[in-house]
């Protein structure tokens, strides 16, 4: 294991936290969606660490990816084996520091964790929306956020940041509301999906809907897609690691036994490894969320905003300072994507600052303890919470 990926010794655990909700749109006042529907009431879990300070100026808001949730930090109970999914990064003394920050982290729109998406009840028909949920884009979950800021009557985001489609959000945030984000830390993103990353996509779509318990996204009540949804699983996995990470952590080594079984069984230990996942991820997520969550990833293009048609039009209009980081084995949203983006907020003068971490995990390299990225994300945001004091 490289040096770099250690526990962060440092700091202390959040100890039990909660999920809260926070329900608004109703009607008559639905939320308009990009796609020109409509769509009331809206529900989003979150959760917060740390606490506000009296003139709401120490906000972190922290995006999610593609598949995590609210639950960023913390345990829910004693009885808890596993923190929520940037626990080495958020708690007192560590990179975001819950003894100075405020921090939040909400469930996005068409998730399936507490917020509203196809799983949730049409109040319309009494049934879970299914695929007659409206489509939502990465501009509609920020404007999901948006509201739930307004609820907590935070007017200034101190500083943002997230990973993967965390990262999108991230920059979504910095140009639909530039007014409010003071800093921002995009990670292992992009400002649009390559054909690559659609392609992983579509074919983890194709999965869900082979399988015939879809039924059309109508099987809540009934067998669920768990075959779909696993392989759909296991496609995307596989673009989370890199061909390092995969060779240090199986190699060609058979799992539980000494010789091949010249059958279309579990020969090898990756073989194994995947199957798992996708096991364990259909335990807790919704085949219809991913479908729609997918799809919004891939609609997403930042250069298309208000019909901007330049990367470098789309970050005239922010005003945040930036710090993006990417990762030397990330093949999904490889560093040229991030090099692009950067020269993009230079040349609309914004105050940049790009660090390329070396991590042989892949994509998924965000996720995991790393020192140097510990000491960027402290360094920057103790930095910008000094400069606005």
């Amino acid at each position: 294991m490289s040096e770099d990926i250690t526990h962060d010794e440092s700091g202390k655990s959040l100890g039990q936290v909660e999920k809260q909700f926070f329900t608004f749109a109703e009607p008559p006042n639905e939320m308009v969606l990009d796609s020109g529907a409509r769509l009331g009431p809206i529900t989003l879990a979150y959760e917060t660490y740390g606490t506000l300070n009296r003139d709401k100026s120490n906000v972190v808001l922290v995006c999610h990816a593609l598949t995590g949730d609210s639950h960023a930090a913390g345990y829910y109970s004693d009885a808890d084996d596993k923190p929520g999914w940037w626990d080495n990064m958020i708690g007192p003394g560590k990179a975001i520091d819950t003894d100075k920050y405020f921090v939040i982290c909400s469930n996005v729109l068409g998730g399936c964790m507490g917020s509203t998406g196809p799983g949730s009840v049409n109040p319309e028909t009494g049934r879970p929306w299914g695929m007659d949920f409206p489509f939502v884009t990465i501009g509609d979950m920020v404007r999901a956020q948006k509201a739930l800021m307004d609820h907590l009557g935070i007017k200034k985001i101190l500083s943002m940041t997230g990973g993967s489609m965390g990262g999108m959000q991230v920059l979504q945030w910095c140009v639909q509301y530039p007014e409010m984000v003071h800093s921002a830390i995009p990670m292992a993103t992009t400002m649009r999906h390559s054909a690559l990353a659609i392609a992983f996509n579509e074919v983890a779509r194709q999965a869900i809907i082979a399988d015939p318990n879809w039924n059309n996204g109508d099987y809540y009540g009934g067998k669920k897609p768990n075959l779909g949804l696993s392989v759909a699983r296991m496609i995307g996995h596989i673009t989370y690691l890199s061909d390092e990470a995969m060779r240090r952590k199986f190699g060609r080594q058979l799992q539980d036994k000494n010789d091949l079984s010249y059958q279309f069984d579990v020969d090898f230990q990756v073989e194994s490894y995947l199957r798992h996942q996708g096991a364990k991820f259909v335990e807790r997520f919704d085949a219809n969320s991913f479908i729609y969550i997918t799809k919004a990833a891939d609609y997403f293009d930042l250069t298309r905003f208000e019909n901007a048609n330049s990367a470098i039009r789309v970050f005239s209009k922010a005003m945040a300072r930036f710090m993006v980081v990417s990762f030397t084995s990330d093949w999904l949203y490889p560093t040229y994507q991030s090099r692009e983006m950067v020269q993009a907020m230079k040349k609309s003068g914004l105050d940049v600052s790009f660090c390329e971490v070396e991590a042989e995990w892949g994509h998924d390299a965000f996720l995991l303890p790393n020192r140097r990225l510990t000491d960027l994300v402290r360094g920057f945001i103790d930095s910008v919470y000094q400069d606005a004091k």
